[in-house]
């Protein structure tokens, strides 16, 4: 697997504020990511979620909060219960206009190594594409 980070941008038709409540408000997080148990955005806190592999296996994921500077980014650790390797989820937010430019970046993604292909480059690609570009769409869509 290469050691190039994963990276998604999209453009949305909601305000920096919006999506930021979107991607830092645990209740709203669970209308279009996950249910994120023990998450806040503040520096150490420690949350976990399941998802759900290509075939229906569930991966515990293990995360913690790294950085955070309100309506402008954020990053935490993400890991698997049970699984080697560690990677880096950063989100960042840009005002574009009266819109909001989001950049997803997943780095470390090769310490998963190549034995499961749901961990794969491939599905990490599909699965953000999905939840950033399908689902959190759809979520600040119908907010406003």
């Amino acid at each position: 697997m290469s050691k190039q980070p994963f990276v998604i941008e999209r453009s949305f038709k909601a305000p920096v504020t919006a999506v930021w409540q979107a991607i830092s408000d645990v209740e709203k997080m669970k209308a279009w990511y996950f249910d994120m148990e023990g998450f806040k955005p503040e520096v150490g806190t420690a949350f976990t979620f399941t998802g759900c592999g290509t075939k229906g296996d569930k991966y515990v994921h293990l995360c913690r909060v790294l950085a955070v500077i309100p309506e402008q980014m954020i990053s935490y650790s993400w890991a698997y219960d049970g699984f080697p390797g560690s990677s880096v989820v950063t989100i960042e937010l840009e005002a574009e206009g009266t819109g909001t430019r989001l950049k997803l970046t997943h780095a470390g993604l090769e310490t998963f190594g190549t034995d499961n292909p749901d961990f794969a480059a491939g599905s990490f690609a599909s699965g953000w594409t999905q939840i950033i570009g399908t689902s959190l769409g759809a979520y600040l869509t119908a907010e406003q």
